[in-house]
């Protein structure tokens, strides 16, 4: 098999290393993948930079989901097949040309969606899943703000909104604003234009009832200012810390941008904040998060959610594709094949 190691931290061109070893062997409740597409997400490049702390220390294989054949069967599975195509959540490892994961983490692509998008449905759909349905019950006519919504999670919440009969604010920079349009955001806000606190305060609704963010620091501080009463913050990431990898004196801004939270007042509005980190829910509850592969599979099918490609790159090209995720040119998934 082919794997891209990490060997350091730091810039992409110098941090990964192309190695040949012997496939990996299945154990009980596992399954043996060979990889067609891997997903490039933005924790990757938080992993590749040293600010992810439950990330493997190099050198070590990232990469959190695939897509692929089955290639053989630990002991005890018997509902999948040999020569079956399927998608996973690898947690890690999925920079490989043959990945071994746990039953619990795999599901059949659907007919009608490509081996190269379906990667996009084990990590992002999971996410937006979980964050939209699990965490948050949203209701008709529920306005909400979607942070980075053209990226692959927020692309995927902005479509499960929209199911629901939500309003949906949505912030990119301005090459996708016709973007957000396109997938259905009621109100594009280009963030490099536009303050989205001040756009949503002095709006017609006045407020937000949801908050999907993945900022972190200043962006967070001022969604919560966005909150009307009962509101939610659901955070599921903290992009913003990669400035820090750049330069050390932003991690104090940055800290301090998340805020000082009394619960008091929270309490008294009646708002929440809720955190996500999907690799330790599928982890700890892994029938759960089967579960929710099996739904947003299900949507896929049906045709309720698309998953959305943004670039896909040579296996060779790895280094490029986290140049490319990083740059904040993508909207949807970034893919790397292995075809």
């Amino acid at each position: 098999m082919k794997k891209w190691v990490l060997t350091k931290f730091g810039a992409a061109r110098d941090s990964f290393k192309m190695v040949e070893s012997d496939d990996p062997v299945p154990g009980p409740g596992e399954v043996l993948i060979k990889v067609s597409h891997s997903g490039i997400n933005f924790a990757d490049i938080v992993a590749r930079n040293g600010l992810y702390d439950e990330a493997p220390k190099p050198p070590c294989v990232i990469g959190y989901d695939v897509s692929g054949e089955v290639a053989a069967l630990g002991d005890g599975v018997t509902d999948l097949v040999v020569g079956s195509w399927v998608l996973a959540l690898t947690r890690f490892g999925g920079y490989a040309s043959h990945v071994v994961v746990p039953r619990s983490s795999v599901t059949a692509i659907p007919a009608n969606i490509s081996q190269e998008h379906a990667p996009a449905l084990a990590t992002q759909a999971c996410t937006a899943w979980h964050c939209s349905r699990e965490l948050v019950q949203l209701h008709a006519g529920d306005v909400v703000l979607v942070q980075a919504a053209a990226g692959g999670v927020g692309s995927m919440i902005v479509q499960m909104a929209k199911q629901r009969g939500c309003f949906v604010y949505g912030t990119a920079s301005t090459a996708k604003q016709s973007f957000l349009t396109e997938l259905g955001v009621d109100r594009p806000i280009d963030y490099t234009r536009e303050n989205f606190k001040e756009v949503i305060l002095s709006g017609p609704h006045k407020h937000v009832d949801v908050v999907f963010d993945n900022l972190g620091g200043k962006g967070f501080k001022q969604g919560m200012a966005t909150l009307g009463p009962c509101g939610k913050m659901v955070c599921y990431g903290a992009t913003e810390q990669i400035k820090a990898s750049k330069n050390k004196m932003y991690l104090l801004p940055l800290a301090l941008g998340f805020g000082l939270f009394s619960p008091i007042p929270l309490l008294m509005q009646s708002k929440s904040i809720l955190m996500v980190n999907m690799l330790v829910l599928a982890d700890n509850k892994p029938q759960l998060f089967q579960s929710y592969l099996k739904s947003v599979a299900e949507m896929a099918e049906k045709g309720t959610i698309k998953p959305l490609i943004s670039k896909v790159f040579p296996a060779s090209q790895l280094a490029e594709a986290h140049i490319f995720v990083e740059s904040r040119q993508s909207t949807g998934k970034v893919i790397l094949s292995w075809e």
